[in-house]
């Protein structure tokens, strides 16, 4: 621990969207979270936690899955308890991806979609996917642990053109400041 500093603990990052207006096929979003080891933090990510799936030791996992964005509130909520992760971890990237059927669809047309990640009570970040409307996919948040082992967020959206299955390869390979 560096000095009396705790660092990131427990986070939860949410997704909301309106559904597709009548006459459309539904929107489906979807929030992915990939874990870097320590030896390889930007290489390939150790697993990936998505719908239907969580890390391996539970720290990881979602709470809330829409395929239409038809919830109340928050449609789709991400826990990523980085507190409890294995020291082997040094990398946590969260991104959202939208289901690519049945044709190529981006940000734009996705109707109010908005983005929130916070610790606790805390407000970590807040988007609408403004700055990334022509992306299919975007990452969307950062946490790194440092040397002393504090987890640090590192918020900030990067637009891809990928389907979602490569997405999950790439979102983590950039290095963000």
């Amino acid at each position: 621990m560096n000095g009396i500093s705790k660092g990131i603990g427990k986070v939860e990052i949410a997704l909301k969207w309106d559904p597709s207006p009548a006459g459309q096929p539904p929107t489906d979003l979807d929030i992915v979270a990939a874990t870097y080891q320590a030896g390889e933090p930007y290489g390939d990510p150790a697993y990936v936690v998505h719908f239907d799936s969580r890390s391996p030791d539970g720290t990881i996992y979602l709470n809330r899955d829409s395929k239409d964005g038809k919830g109340f509130g928050w449609d789709e909520v991400l826990t990523v308890e980085l507190n409890r992760l294995d020291a082997r971890y040094a990398r946590v990237v969260v991104g959202v991806a939208i289901q690519q059927r049945p044709g190529r669809r981006t940000f734009v047309s996705v109707v109010n979609p908005a983005l929130r990640i916070r610790e606790g009570y805390t407000d970590l970040a807040q988007d609408d996917f403004a700055g990334v409307l022509g992306a299919t996919a975007a990452a969307v948040a950062e946490f790194r642990r440092d040397e002393a082992g504090v987890w640090e967020f590192h918020p900030g959206l990067i637009g891809f053109e990928d389907d979602p299955t490569h997405f999950t390869r790439v979102m983590g390979t950039l290095h963000r400041s």
